[in-house]
């Protein structure tokens, strides 16, 4: 197939807690947990005109024609995957993010902006959320636009300005409060810098999504012994840059006043000055230690 230019809605969805289930079940056991989620979602993605791109670990990739079609395989994705239940009874989930635009297409693999923003959605998203962009929601029929509610804004790594992003509110019983957002009066100029290894990174809100962990691919590279490849991702979310685990071994964090914090799945917006340690309790004498002063 010749590459081509195309219109279309790119869908990121990843099942919530997998590497819990690796660690607490083992390998052979949530492997056919997460594959059996992941046939569900392939197969919901084909009943609404899309294709499934890629499988990338507990994740697949999907493209629809449009976002109408995108939006409405989403919502049935949550709705299936929410009444199965895995070992111990414990429920299942998944986390969606979804964006319509312009993207590339080249041998059933698609590139470009709308790849981005797509990924930049799904990182957004918590379990059972569908999270999703101001100009696929403008796409959008009156009645999803009306399951549709004012989350964020957000930056994306190569944009200059913030979007708005918006909460796909897909069950009619779901309790959870959602509130409109109130934009943040901080200042869009505020910068974090981080100490590591003998190094300096200076960082604006232009700067983020970026990754920090063991891996190559990780934009800071810290090479602690606990460390995930992908161990941590700091964003800039309402005036504030924010710092969010996705690792094995948690993230430990003592900040300006000596309180230390143990973050495993969850995030914490970075203010002052502190210290951040990948897998492991803090050790200030420890090379492997990141400091961070934000101003």
């Amino acid at each position: 197939m010749s590459r081509e230019t195309i219109n279309c809605a790119v869908m990121f969805s990843d099942v919530a807690g997998s590497t819990a289930l690796y660690d607490e079940y083992g390998d052979t056991k949530a492997k056919a947990i997460i594959e059996n989620c992941l046939n569900i979602m392939a197969e919901i993605t084909k009943r609404y005109k899309g294709v499934v791109i890629k499988t990338i670990g507990d994740e697949i990739m999907s493209r629809f024609p449009t976002a109408e079609d995108g939006v409405k395989a989403s919502c049935s994705i949550q709705e299936a995957i929410s009444i199965l239940t895995g070992p111990d009874d414990n429920p299942m989930a998944v986390r969606i993010g979804i964006h319509a635009g312009e993207a590339i297409l080249d041998d059933n693999d698609v590139f470009g902006d709308a790849v981005n923003v797509a990924a930049r959605m799904a990182g957004i998203a918590k379990a059972r959320q569908i999270i999703t962009t101001e100009d696929t929601y403008n796409q959008l029929s009156e009645d999803l636009q009306e399951m549709a509610r004012e989350f964020d804004t957000t930056s994306v790594k190569g944009k200059q300005d913030q979007i708005t992003i918006y909460d796909i509110v897909w069950d009619e019983e779901d309790d959870v409060t959602r509130m409109s957002f109130t934009p943040s009066q901080s200042s869009s100029d505020s910068q974090i810098t981080m100490t590591y290894s003998g190094q300096q990174k200076i960082l604006t809100q232009a700067d983020t999504p970026i990754t920090i962990g063991r891996g190559a691919k990780a934009d800071i590279t810290i090479d602690a012994p606990l460390a995930s490849r992908s161990h941590v991702r700091l964003d800039y979310n309402r005036g504030k840059f924010v710092l969010s685990d996705q690792s094995t071994n948690g993230t430990f964090i003592k900040l300006a006043d000596g309180k230390e914090v143990y973050l495993r799945r969850e995030e914490l917006p970075l203010s002052s000055r502190g210290a951040i340690s990948l897998g492991e309790k803090i050790d200030e004498a420890s090379p492997l230690i990141i400091s961070f002063e934000v101003s």
